[in-house]
């Protein structure tokens, strides 16, 4: 059976010394666009303690000099942006009144470069000599046909002229040099169910994922991104400039976003390969409803808005439709506390440090298998037969991640 889904493709630009100085222009007005807009917003917000909407932005921006420099939805996608990072602020605020809006795209006195969509209308793509031609804003153009004629590159298994549809390029510039990333419409053949077996997944911080399949319990701690992330952190807070970020402080924010990414995406392909291999057909994934409205006090609300519960579910769920493995997204209401062999909810029954010990049925294991087993059973209420012993339970696999391989291993293979 054949699925439609969405891939981003990247190709790095052949020519890049002949159309870096247009990019460069491009990305330059990006960021002015951006930055006008966010002081409009800024100045109505002090009149009226309202933030303008995506829509009253737009109109008011058609008017500015600066709005004919890209063309016209590039433009109108940097809006969108700014709209975007309002709403997150928005959110955020309700429980973190120290977080700060939107700034500006300045450092010092010059404007970063910003990456530019090019949506329907603003780009012509020719795969089968591997170019695409990028529209300049009005403003920007020397004549009246004037364009950017981007000569590219992708993966050697990638081939572009075989997907359905280009919906759009972005131009995006990464520290170095810039690069084109193609957004594209395919169709995948997906494989059948590949087995009845159900397996249950809790997502936490310590242990990003746990994962209770039917004849074993699976850990995937989190200390290799928590390394990154502080180690990157501290790299860009350390080169931060007196006008801005450094390309030091830059540098680190983008290669931990990279190394989140690949994380992220190692993860979840790690877990939904054990499925496949242990004939599990369906996935249970814990759904924190309404976390993000908790209040953890400022550390933990910090921890909690960077917790990315909805972006492994997003990976496992278009992993394992491709593969044949239903992911299935459950509330994971009282699973914490709630023993998965009696049912006692007692909620002393979760013990510190990942502890779980049981007041009626006395069983002791480790609370995130215990979380996992619980979300296993809403699928599979009856376990059948399968082994639910404190051994079971308090024993589980480890599966570390390893730098060296770019691959989660198990913890008897790592330190070998």
């Amino acid at each position: 059976m054949a699925v439609g889904v969405t891939r981003t493709y990247v190709g790095s630009i052949r020519n890049h010394r002949q159309v870096c100085d247009g990019l460069d222009s491009l990305g330059d007005s990006a960021s002015k666009i951006w930055n006008v807009a966010r002081w409009t917003a800024d100045r109505i917000w002090n009149a009226t303690g309202k933030i303008p909407d995506e829509g009253s932005l737009k109109s008011y921006m058609k008017n500015q000099s600066c709005w004919k420099d890209l063309n016209a939805q590039s433009s109108q996608k940097a809006i969108e942006e700014l709209s975007d990072a309002f709403q997150s602020w928005f959110d955020l605020r309700q429980k973190d009144d120290t977080a700060n809006p939107p700034g500006y795209r300045k450092h010092g006195d010059t404007r970063p470069k910003s990456t530019i969509t090019f949506k329907e209308d603003g780009f012509k793509h020719d795969p089968e000599n591997n170019r695409v031609r990028l529209s300049k804003g009005s403003n920007l153009k020397e004549y009246w046909s004037d364009f950017l004629l981007c000569k590219y590159q992708t993966r050697p298994d990638v081939d572009l002229g075989e997907v359905n549809q280009v919906q759009n390029v972005r131009a995006v510039w990464n520290g170095d040099e810039w690069e084109l990333h193609f957004v594209c419409k395919v169709e995948l053949e997906t494989n059948d169910s590949v087995g009845g077996g159900v397996a249950g997944i809790d997502l936490g911080i310590t242990n990003i994922a746990t994962v209770a399949f039917p004849a074993e319990y699976v850990l995937y701690p989190g200390n290799s991104l928590k390394q990154d992330k502080h180690y990157f952190t501290r790299a860009e807070y350390d080169t931060e400039g007196e006008n801005g970020p450094s390309k030091k402080s830059m540098w680190a924010r983008r290669k931990l976003t990279e190394r989140e990414t690949h994380f992220y995406h190692v993860l979840t392909d790690a877990i939904i390969t054990e499925c496949v291999e242990r004939d599990v057909g369906t996935l249970a994934v814990s759904w924190p409803e309404d976390v993000r409205d908790s209040d953890w006090g400022k550390t933990g609300n910090k921890k909690l808005h960077s917790w990315a519960f909805d972006r492994i579910y997003q990976y496992l769920d278009y992993k394992g439709e491709e593969r044949g493995v239903e992911v299935l997204k459950e509330n994971e209401w009282d699973t914490s506390k709630t023993c998965s062999r009696c049912g006692d909810d007692t909620k002393t029954n979760r013990k510190h440090r990942g502890l779980y010990v049981c007041s009626s049925c006395a069983l002791v294991g480790n609370a995130d298998c215990n979380g996992a087993e619980n979300m296993r059973q809403k699928i599979t209420p009856s376990p059948h037969g399968e082994d639910r012993s404190n051994g079971c339970v308090s024993q589980p696999s480890t599966y570390l991640f390893d730098r060296e391989s770019g691959t989660f291993q198990s913890r008897e293979q790592v330190v070998s």
